[in-house]
């Protein structure tokens, strides 16, 4: 199976790139996200998933480990394939969706392409908690960097749930620092 592609995007559309490796063109169809950055490279260097069935051989590419690691933890959902994986990741970014299914936010995963209720519930069900990645990707960073914002503001004795709401509205690039300074003040204003 093929793991790992570096090439030049020799064309790009709104579901896949071609990737131009040493005269070959292989087809990646790869999240919105992902496209939109391989846009601007001339040369890319992608994970990949091959998806293999009896019918099909399709690749699936990716920026990241984590955003590797989190798509092949949506394929093991319950009515969730390749291609739906591929349109949850194009809708937003691997840390907040990380964030909605380990926050159990059903209402947010619903905003999601293609994703109704029992959708969104399934995979709060199979996945909340279990989603463990590489910590070198940044956006794990920022993900385990929101976490410590959260718990340090609990430890402080601010409430979960209003410290969940104050955290979720800031920007995911936040760092524990910063984050918790304004967490101070965003809910010793809400007393």
């Amino acid at each position: 199976m093929i793991a790992f592609l570096q090439g030049a995007p020799i064309e790009v559309s709104d579901e896949f790139a071609i990737i131009n490796v040493r005269g070959v063109g292989y087809e990646v169809h790869c999240s919105l996200n992902t496209l939109e950055v391989i846009q601007q490279k001339d040369i890319v260097q992608l994970y990949i998933y091959t998806h293999v069935r009896e019918d099909q051989f399709l690749l699936f590419g990716f920026l990241t480990k984590a955003e590797k690691s989190l798509f092949l933890s949506l394929i093991k959902v319950n009515g969730i394939g390749p291609k739906m994986a591929t349109k949850i990741l194009s809708a937003a970014k691997t840390e907040a969706i990380l964030s909605m299914i380990d926050n159990g936010d059903v209402k947010g995963l619903t905003q999601l392409p293609k994703v109704g209720k029992k959708t969104a519930e399934q995979m709060v069900l199979s996945l909340k908690g279990k989603l463990v990645f590489a910590e070198d990707d940044e956006a794990i960073k920022k993900f385990v960097a929101r976490d410590d914002i959260v718990s340090a503001l609990v430890h402080l004795g601010f409430k979960l749930n209003d410290v969940d709401l104050v955290v979720s509205q800031m920007d995911p690039a936040t760092d524990l620092q910063e984050g918790v300074r304004k967490g101070l003040v965003a809910l010793t204003q809400q007393v």
